[in-house]
């Protein structure tokens, strides 16, 4: 068990006001094994860099995270989950890859009012009826980068488009905020399991099709194999591809050039001009060697919005209520810009439509084009009973 914790400040390093706790004690889980654990990764190292350049503490208090591999298995993710509550006694639960695992571990932490912090999945539930004081999430509403491509391309006119997606609850999730604002024809609408990793029926049906353009939903390694495939298969001419979640800066250096040309949605990227992506972008790129994803930023901005919070109770963090109200407050600059919470506890922020295109080193490169939602929430926030 020892070598799954990572003791990031050792306790009593640091005089503490009376009645504040003297550590805090977070529990991380994502998944860092198997063919998807790019995100995970990702996520894990966005959330150490934040912790390091805090200096080990969070709000002031000696930080101690300990991490775990759901090993992308709901019954494993349970287990943590249970184990993070009973015997860990966590002041707060972070990360998560999955929407399928987030639904699993929900009930077990808000139910037993542990603070939970989703730093990538935002199934529609949980942003709108089954919302809950005791679960904020740092990165999206699952459906949001599939909205702001459906706003793209139904400005764009486009008419005819074949949709394809893993077959779980982000997948349902993406395609419903496409639709949303893509009022457009759809030809096809396929779903495939969440392991499959061998496209070529559905890429043949594809190329058998009256389509005008494709839109896919892969996250993780699904995507490296979904894009190359595609792009091997010769379609990107006839069928361009347009996606949400599939291609990212994690994803990139596997994909390659395979990727050039590909129109995405993204909430973030490498050159937004604000000193705190400069920040993170510089520091990341440093203690790990390569460019971040956004999955690192919102686990990074997880962290901060935990700092910003601990910083507002003055570190009395077993005051439940008073802890809470500071997270939803969420005073602090993110590497997207000012961060804010809408009434679901979900964030409020800016999507972009950018190209694939080379950069000056010759890598491929997501290029920001345009904004496709600004400012904008998610559609289950009026559900929601929080106001």
């Amino acid at each position: 068990m020892d070598k799954r914790i990572l003791l990031l400040a050792a306790a009593g390093l640091l005089a503490v006001p009376a009645q504040a706790a003297d550590k805090i004690t977070l529990g991380f889980m994502s998944t860092l094994s198997g063919p998807n654990a790019i995100i995970g990764t990702e996520i894990r190292d966005g959330m150490q860099l934040a912790v390091e350049q805090l200096g080990g503490k969070i709000g002031g208090l000696p930080a101690r995270v300990i991490i775990e591999d759901d090993q992308q298995k709901a019954d494993v993710a349970r287990q943590l989950a249970e184990k993070f509550v009973q015997s860990d006694k966590v002041d707060a639960a972070i990360g998560f890859s999955f929407s399928n695992l987030m639904l699993a571990v929900y009930k077990p932490l808000v139910d037993a009012k542990t603070i939970t912090i989703s730093s990538n999945p935002g199934p529609s539930q949980l942003a709108g009826k089954d919302c809950s004081p005791y679960f904020f999430s740092t990165s999206w509403q699952g459906d949001n980068w599939a909205e702001g491509m459906g706003a793209y391309l139904q400005k764009k006119g486009l008419q005819n488009i074949y949709v394809i997606a893993p077959n779980y609850a982000a997948g349902k999730d993406v395609i419903a905020g496409l639709k949303r604002f893509y009022k457009g024809t759809v030809a096809a609408e396929v779903y495939t399991p969440l392991t499959q990793l061998d496209f070529s029926a559905e890429l043949s049906q594809i190329k058998a099709s009256n389509a005008s353009a494709v839109f896919a939903f892969y996250p993780g390694g699904l995507g490296v194999q979904f894009v190359k495939q595609y792009s091997q298969a010769g379609l990107k001419e006839k069928f361009p591809l347009y996606s949400a979640y599939t291609v990212d800066e994690s994803t990139l250096p596997a994909i390659g050039d395979d990727a050039l040309g590909l129109i995405v949605a993204t909430s973030w990227a490498p050159d937004l001009d604000n000193a705190t992506n400069k920040k993170f972008v510089a520091g990341f790129e440093k203690k790990y060697g390569r460019v971040p994803a956004p999955y690192a930023v919102h686990a990074y901005d997880t962290i901060m919005l935990l700092d910003t919070a601990v910083k507002a109770v003055n570190g009395k963090i077993e005051d439940k209520p008073a802890f809470l109200a500071a997270l939803r407050k969420a005073n602090f600059e993110s590497p997207r810009g000012p961060f804010r919470f809408n009434t679901n506890q979900f964030p409020i922020q800016t999507f972009y439509q950018g190209e694939v295109k080379k950069g000056a080193d010759g890598k491929p490169r997501i290029v920001i084009q345009d904004k496709a939602l600004e400012n904008y929430g998610d559609a289950y926030a009026q559900t929601c009973s929080m106001k």
